[in-house]
């Protein structure tokens, strides 16, 4: 679209014109419209010896062995937007490893965060992805999905969405977790905290396979995941305090306030065919339905 095709058929000044683009500039200004590199974008949290910079800082190779795992986050916070990144995980037998890409507020007491934990496996056995939303210091929201792929024979999608509206976890733009806004019924929604991008390779044999009965072998270490394709396109903080409610930002719009008919049919089929754990539905956790469940989620 020319930049101008809004004023055809118009008689226009040229500080029309001139007002007009500098609107544009504007609008961008806070915006992060550009692609992600880690080199601009990303800094290193932990244990820099095992990150390892690839394609020109377009790629990042994480390792984890016995001494320690690794770890990186955005050198910005975000209020509001889209982040995607391109994963390939730990092959193999991964039992113990959790591969992680995750939204976090970095507040002690009211933290909110989105989680996407990629829970390692014996050999043969199918990855899963377990999801969580901290709202306002609320956590223990997990829902998990076994992967219908390999996600360490090759890279794939995964983005979070968060708009006013909901928040949505997607896999190769196939949404697995949708969390609504219903803020209106009393229930807690992360809004008005910016939140970093954090990705790490860790060790937690205690809990990530099986509920921690298979342990990690560390004879298969080191352990690999790899990150490539970053992509932010958010409101980054600190910017102009309009950006999180200004309309013209497109994950605010309304094809993105709700799952599109194809997007809602594929969740369906998320749901009914690859969800092994629903916090909503563990009645030994929460023998009282969690609110968002019954609103819901």
């Amino acid at each position: 679209m020319r930049i101008l095709s809004v004023m055809e058929g118009k008689k226009v000044s040229g500080m029309t014109v001139l007002i007009f683009l500098l609107g544009i500039l504007l609008s961008y200004s806070y915006v992060h419209a550009r692609p992600a590199t880690f080199l601009e974008d990303f800094k290193i949290t932990w244990a820099d010896d095992h990150i390892q910079q690839m394609a020109g800082g377009n790629a990042i190779q994480l390792k984890l062995d016995q001494s320690s795992g690794a770890g990186f986050a955005s050198k910005k916070q975000y209020l509001y937007g889209s982040v995607t990144m391109k994963l390939k995980l730990v092959p193999g037998d991964s039992a113990g490893t959790v591969t992680a890409f995750y939204m976090n507020s970095d507040t002690d007491n009211v933290r909110d965060e989105l989680d996407f934990e990629f829970l390692g496996n014996r050999s043969g056995q199918p990855y899963t992805v377990q999801t969580n939303v901290y709202a306002h210091g609320k956590g223990d929201r997990e829902q998990r999905v076994n992967l219908w792929f390999d996600p360490s024979a090759d890279f794939h999608t995964y983005s979070i969405l968060w708009n006013h509206y909901h928040v949505v976890f997607s896999v190769d733009e196939i949404p697995i977790r949708v969390y609504k806004n219903n803020e209106a019924k009393g229930i807690p929604y992360p809004k008005s905290q910016p939140m970093g991008i954090y990705s790490t390779l860790w060790e937690a044999d205690d809990w990530a396979t099986r509920g921690g009965l298979e342990k990690i072998d560390w004879s298969k270490a080191p352990f690999y995941a790899y990150y490539k394709d970053f992509d932010i396109e958010a409101c980054a903080v600190p910017g102009v305090s309009t950006c999180p409610s200004n309309p013209n930002n497109w994950w605010e719009g309304p094809s993105y306030r709700q799952l599109s008919a194809i997007q809602a049919q594929r969740y369906r089929w998320v749901r009914l065919n690859h969800m092994i754990y629903d916090y909503c539905a563990d009645k030994s956790r929460y023998p009282v339905t969690p609110p968002e469940c019954l609103a819901g989620i």
